[in-house]
């Protein structure tokens, strides 16, 4: 595709003046923008998809959960439904998204999960149906201007900094890459655990170029957990040797770790947000048996957290039942005593605003 970049290189150029007209309208109160009395913490990127935003959200949830309600905004792409919707018992991937229902497995009622594309509609739905929230996570909401939230953290992938990337359709950026003034953190995201101090140094110097001035830099890698079970009940341990399953815009940290760790016979590698149906589990039903004899098994099927949630609700169980699936577990950390100082500056901007909030009530 490189030959195609200078072709290509006219249109972002106008991609990109457009986008910064837009910007410039916000900026300048000509397009109006709201800044809701709840606290609202937008985890987002320049870039298309592809930078840890689902495991730094929970993160936050994580990090905030002991002191405060939390609810999550996402558009909830993939979602068979239109408009806002809050997660309940009945909800699964088609009716609220892969990412939120995510959520919604890991933190159940103790998490408020919603989706709603317009998310100036949305905020104010959640605060009528749980009053109670404090603070509300707004997953992948960078380029949605008209909700001006109290902490915009930008996140880049380490393996494709926005520094180096160009708007599309020659990149993958939604909009120039000074659009990462409006950070007031940055996360490098999916870094290499060996990532040296003088490599984020570099790389440090590289972003500064186009954050406002004393923007906190923070690096964050991925830990995966022990591969859990897709049913409960299932007694038996995962096989040496696996076939991997995955709808991820960057499948290469869950490919590396399969393959430090088992044997990988092949992978099934679709499109980010993948819609699973029969026919695909089918097909990976199909490429495992071969691996099979006399009924003895010996492969499992291993596929991310974010796909479980949809191949969940498929009948894997009954179309293979000496079949074993299992999903991989991750979390992001923060490297270096970056994590005390990211923890630091959550607490200290959602306490402070909370704090007003009372006294403004007295």
């Amino acid at each position: 595709m490189r030959f195609l970049f200078p072709l290509l290189l006219p249109f972002s150029l106008l991609y990109g003046l457009i986008t910064d007209l837009r910007n410039f309208l916000y900026d300048k109160g000509l397009l109006k923008s709201i800044r809701f009395e709840v606290f609202t913490i937008n985890v987002g990127n320049l870039a298309v998809g592809g930078t840890g935003k689902t495991p730094h959200v929970e993160y936050l949830i994580r990090l905030l959960r002991p002191q405060y309600q939390i609810a999550t905004l996402s558009r909830g792409y993939g979602r068979r439904t239109k408009g806002f919707v809050l997660a309940d018992d009945t909800a699964n991937a088609d009716t609220i998204g892969d990412e939120p229902m995510q959520y919604y497995q890991v933190f159940g009622k103790e998490v408020t999960v919603a989706v709603g594309e317009e998310r100036a509609l949305a905020i104010p739905k959640i605060l009528s149906e749980n009053p109670r929230t404090q603070v509300v996570l707004l997953d992948d909401a960078f380029q949605h201007r008209r909700v001006q939230p109290h902490l915009n953290l930008l996140l880049t992938d380490y393996h494709r900094l926005f520094t180096r990337d160009f708007p599309f359709p020659a990149g993958r950026l939604r909009e120039r890459r000074h659009g990462a003034r409006r950070a007031d953190a940055v996360i490098v995201s999916k870094c290499p655990g060996d990532v040296s101090i003088a490599e984020r140094k570099r790389i440090e110097e590289q972003i500064r170029k186009y954050t406002s001035e004393n923007t906190p830099i923070f690096f964050s890698g991925i830990r995966y957990g022990q591969p859990l079970p897709y049913a409960t009940h299932q007694p038996l341990p995962i096989t040496p040797e696996l076939i991997l399953v995955s709808g991820i815009a960057n499948p290469t940290p869950f490919e590396q770790y399969a393959e430090g760790s088992f044997k990988v016979l092949t992978h099934f590698n679709f499109r980010d947000h993948h819609i699973y149906t029969r026919k695909d589990v089918s097909r990976i039903v199909q490429a495992a048996y071969p691996a099979t004899s006399e009924g003895e098994r010996k492969v499992s099927v291993l596929t991310t957290q974010k796909d479980f949630v949809k191949l969940a609700a498929l009948p894997l169980t009954t179309w293979a039942p000496d079949l074993s699936f299992f999903y991989l577990p991750m979390e992001v950390y923060l490297m270096g005593d970056g994590g005390m100082k990211f923890d630091e500056l959550i607490l200290q901007s959602v306490r402070k605003f909370v704090m007003q909030g009372i006294h403004r009530e007295f």
